[in-house]
């Protein structure tokens, strides 16, 4: 009898062990650096995001979708009138009917936005910014009603930025701008959605701005040399990051 007792209570545990396991299908939302232009290797940050998430105790198997555009702004991911709108429906519907994964969204969007000129809508304000930003959220609501999102922070960008669009040091103020806003945003997402919309990493701007020159590659523009795009080692740090904020938030 205890024999039988102990059995089914070891087979109990196990069930209990491999129920608990995490399942998540991620879609990357975001512009260049998403996409991962500065990385010489072909690994993007989302995928140094996802073999994070992979290695994490308890995780079993991770999807993922990187459909960062490069040049894109909050104006080009808006549902109805974005250019790229679509390819947000287009990568998530399909992991939305994998019922035993959880979908989630990670953004990083605000670089193009805060150009001086050159980008699609830019400069945007920043007011028009964490509207834009929550046009694109509340969408994924109410597409995905089961989804959470995951919303970084920009990264930092040198004031001399200016390739075939204009950055500058406005620019790079413009972006410090936006920062507020995301956090204000997603304090009002907290208090109406609660456990839906969280900030996602908020340590690479300071980080990459202290460590430019080990982990961003210089580009050659029309102000001088200019850091804008990770670098190979750089790449991987960010996807660090955000993978240690997905993790946080959602695992």
């Amino acid at each position: 009898m205890k024999k039988c007792f102990f059995a089914f209570l070891l087979a109990f545990l196990v069930a209990g062990q491999v129920f608990s396991q995490k399942k998540l299908s991620v879609v990357f939302i975001g512009n260049s650096i998403t996409q991962g232009k500065g990385g010489d290797n072909g690994l993007p940050p989302p995928t140094h995001a996802v073999n994070y998430l992979k290695a994490q105790k308890g995780v079993d198997d991770v999807l993922f979708a990187n459909i960062g555009r490069s040049g894109s702004t909050t104006v080009d991911w808006l549902p109805g009138s974005g250019k790229y709108a679509p390819l947000i429906s287009g990568a998530a519907d399909s992991l939305f009917q994998k019922k035993d994964h959880q979908l989630v969204f990670s953004i990083k969007l605000g670089t193009n936005d805060s150009a001086i000129e050159g980008p699609n809508g830019a400069p945007v304000s920043k007011e028009n910014y964490k509207k834009n930003v929550q046009t694109i959220i509340n969408d994924l609501l109410t597409k995905y009603p089961s989804c959470k999102v995951v919303v970084h922070h920009p990264i930092w960008y040198s004031t001399n930025t200016y390739n075939r669009s204009k950055y500058l040091a406005e620019g790079l103020a413009r972006l410090e701008s936006y920062i507020p806003e995301l956090d204000a945003l997603i304090s009002e997402y907290s208090k109406f959605n609660p456990g839906q919309v969280f900030k996602g990493d908020t340590k690479a701007f300071k980080y990459f701005k202290k460590h430019a020159k080990e982990l961003f590659k210089p580009e050659n523009g029309q102000a001088g040399v200019f850091y804008l795009h990770p670098n190979e080692e750089g790449v991987g740090v960010l996807g660090k990051y955000w993978g240690k904020a997905i993790a946080k938030r959602v695992l």
